[in-house]
């Protein structure tokens, strides 16, 4: 079989697995969360607010600080939102899995067994010199 064919059958095989399910159902969920919508629409607004603060020599110090701040709360409120918890959640599980998926072809494409190679991602270090790329 010829290896994009094999590229589509390993697509409809992940979009079967239940980390694209968690992460499809995840993403729906957050799409439907009308509250959450709304804090996203307040943070983009307040970051585009603080940006043309920043860029902006003659800006007020105290209001570009309490601008930050409220730019914060808008986050800390978006993070602590139960749907965008569990898509975060879902998220890592899926790109821990689509890590997995390309370091085995990765180690593959370097003559490395399909079949024996299992290298499964590591967390992060922190020593972007042993990283085989951002997730």
């Amino acid at each position: 079989m010829e290896p994009l064919k094999l590229a589509r059958e390993l697509g409809k095989a992940i979009q079967e697995c239940p980390e694209y399910q968690a992460l499809h159902n995840a993403k729906v969920a957050n799409d439907n969360d009308a509250e959450l919508n709304d804090l996203i629409g307040q943070f983009n607004l307040k970051r585009m607010e603080v940006e043309n603060l920043m860029n902006n020599k003659d800006a007020d110090q105290a209001e570009t600080q309490q601008k930050n701040e409220q730019l914060r709360d808008l986050y800390e409120k978006i993070m602590a939102n139960q749907n965008m918890q569990t898509f975060n959640r879902a998220s890592d599980a899926m790109n821990k899995l689509m890590n997995y998926i390309n370091n085995i072809l990765v180690a593959s494409v370097n003559g490395d067994d399909p079949e024996t190679c299992d290298i499964e991602p590591q967390g992060c270090s922190g020593s972007c010199s042993s990283c085989g790329g951002c997730h």
